[in-house]
């Protein structure tokens, strides 16, 4: 990225202010990325661990496949997902406070014995299923957040800062160059002077 400046006093003083800009800002971008890389391996643990107990628990009932075939599903239905908003590192993730079902009632004694059972088992399956769902989600937003802090850590340390501060050093080159000019001219036109002033008094 060019930074565009003029060589003046304006300009040094404009790109001073962007660059201590950048100085302070980056180790505050710098704590929020760390947060967010851990979170992110928080969410990611969270969301394997779920997906494990989820897999572990459909395995426990695989004796029961053949049952469900005359399982009715219309039993069992999610009523409603209560979710709220949690704000870790400025960003906005899904918390699941609640998994509501609604279940149909059924005759126990003309049903198969293991319908309870087979009730509480979705139940539990639904519910697992969707905290996996929300510890993903919250992976993935986390994880686009700490990207683009990343990209933004990047941009101002090897990028911005030193493209500032390369700018700055052209500028101060430049000025002192100036003023040195600046005085060797003024000291040739002295030495002139005090030359002519000298031919003219000898005369």
């Amino acid at each position: 990225m060019a930074i565009k400046f003029q060589y003046n006093k304006t300009s040094l003083g404009e790109l001073g202010k962007q660059l201590k800009m950048r100085q302070k800002a980056l180790p505050t971008i710098k704590s929020k990325e760390s947060a967010l890389r851990s979170e992110v391996k928080r969410a990611k643990d969270s969301a394997t661990d779920y997906r494990e107990r989820l897999d572990a628990l459909i395995a426990e009932y695989d004796y029961m496949v053949a049952l469900w075939g005359e399982f009715d599903c219309t039993l069992v239905r999610v009523a409603d997902v209560d979710l709220t908003t949690q704000k870790i590192a400025g960003v906005r993730i899904p918390v699941l406070r609640d998994v509501k079902f609604e279940s149909k009632p059924f005759d126990l004694f003309s049903s198969p014995a293991w319908y309870t059972e087979g009730v509480e088992f979705l139940k539990r399956v639904a519910t697992l299923g969707i905290e996996f769902e929300v510890y993903n989600r919250r992976m993935v937003l986390l994880d686009y957040a700490r990207r683009k802090t990343t990209q933004k850590v990047n941009l101002y340390e090897k990028v911005q800062i030193p493209g500032y501060e390369d700018a700055i050093r052209k500028i101060k080159r430049f000025m002192e160059d100036e003023e040195n000019l600046s005085k060797s001219a003024q000291k040739i036109v002295k030495t002139r002077q005090q030359a002519a002033a000298k031919e003219g008094g000898e005369r």
